[in-house]
């Protein structure tokens, strides 16, 4: 049994992992000019350190280790070579960096994830009238290009997450609604090992465990930037389930959450009972053939808005245009980065600026919502290699039917 004065080691990625994602940001501050920089947003902590914690990470270009500055939990104790500093609040971090010669001036902060009140707490504290520069850019291009050790985490998540889908068709009892089979879905992952959070970057976009839609409901728009829609439980949170019942012959969409070590995969499958609709089958197929056109292309070099235009190419060949990401409300992406979060770098849209890198991780989704029968497509995530899209959720493409 532990004792109550044993410490938690602050660093769990060890210091051959940390210094490689350290490097990259590094690299992205010289050529952003930032010499300095406090970082205080949970993935981003996690990134960092392989764990969360409540407190700042402060990175400089002079010194050989970040600094942490940790509120909360107080067992949190360093190792060799690495400075930890108690504090209660952000107003002490000033006076640790002066008392060990270490410029305070010009530091860059989370602009993009920090409250307007953190951001002015932190910066009066270093005594700046406002912060001159933004680290998120930075850490968001770094994030983007997994490690292998990132990259092994997302393969077991993706082992994992196929599991659980594979096991889905026997989860059904007639007569379910999509709450009630979304709730034995969750169970199943949880029971897998999934942790349940999905993190998502930013304020606007709110979701639990995953959206697992049937029938008309696919076609409610909602607030959220996600691909598929949905009324929800309750407006609280207007995404997903609603309550139908599932009907033979209408495809049940199922898109749940793959977080099982920290870094989440992302899939969709589509399931049904009876005999499935022929308009469903045909654009499960559409959407298996644009998911293979793209990995294809998904070399390093390529551009995101070229991937994004070929799938809409193909939905229009296919006379499905109409349909594509959406029909009453349409996505702008076919696909996204992921990891920490789920809406990571680099974004597969049409005016889209990324261009693909090895080890980016990126999700695709060509999905349609075609009216009177209710939203069809699968979702795979891929890692960027050199000859293309490595699938690492594989479960089967097909629609699946429910026992």
């Amino acid at each position: 049994m532990k004792e109550a004065n044993d410490f938690l080691q602050i660093n769990l990625l060890g210091d051959k992992e940390q210094a490689l994602r350290l490097n990259r940001i590094y690299n992205g501050m010289r050529a952003a000019g930032i010499e300095a920089a406090i970082v205080h947003s949970n993935s981003n902590i996690y990134y960092l350190t392989g764990r969360v914690f409540r407190g700042y990470l402060f990175l400089s270009l002079t010194l050989s280790a970040p600094i942490y500055f940790v509120r909360q939990p107080s067992t949190l104790r360093s190792r060799a070579g690495e400075t930890v500093y108690r504090i209660r609040k952000p107003e002490e971090i000033a006076g640790h960096l002066c008392a060990d010669n270490i410029s305070t001036a010009n530091v860059a902060l989370e602009l993009n994830t920090t409250s307007y009140t953190e951001t002015m707490r932190i910066a009066h504290a270093l005594g700046m009238e406002f912060p001159q520069y933004d680290i998120s850019g930075v850490l968001r291009a770094a994030r983007s290009v997994k490690t292998p050790a990132e990259l092994h985490m997302l393969e077991i998540s993706g082992e994992k997450q196929t599991l659980v889908y594979e096991r889905i068709p026997h989860l059904y009892q007639e007569g379910m609604s999509d709450i009630e089979f979304q709730i034995e879905i969750e169970r199943a992952s949880r029971l897998e090992g999934c942790l349940g959070l999905f993190r998502i970057g930013g304020q606007e976009m709110e979701l639990f465990m995953g959206n697992v839609l049937t029938g008309e409901n696919a076609d409610t728009p909602s607030p959220y930037d996600f691909a598929m829609g949905g009324a929800g439980a309750d407006p609280s949170l207007p995404v997903g389930a609603n309550g139908t019942i599932i009907r033979p012959g209408y495809p049940v969409m199922v898109d749940v959450n793959g977080n099982y070590t920290g870094y989440m995969t992302d899939m969709t499958r589509c399931f049904y009972s009876g005999e499935l609709k022929e308009e469903a089958q045909k654009a499960n197929s559409l959407s298996s053939e644009i998911c293979d056109s793209l990995s294809a292309m998904m070399v390093p070099g390529a551009k995101a808005s070229d991937l994004y235009m070929q799938a809409l190419k193909m939905a229009e060949e296919a006379g499905m245009a109409d349909f594509f990401m959406g029909h009453r409300s349409h996505a702008g992406f076919v696909g996204h980065g992921l990891g920490i979060e789920i809406n990571e770098a680099p974004v597969i849209a049409p005016r889209s600026k990324d261009i693909l890198s090895e080890g980016n991780v990126i999700a695709l989704e060509p999905k349609f919502v075609i009216p009177g029968i209710g939203a069809v497509g699968i979702e795979n995530t891929y890692i960027v290699e050199s000859n293309g899209g490595r699938c690492i959720t594989n479960a089967p493409s097909r629609p699946m039917q429910l026992d």
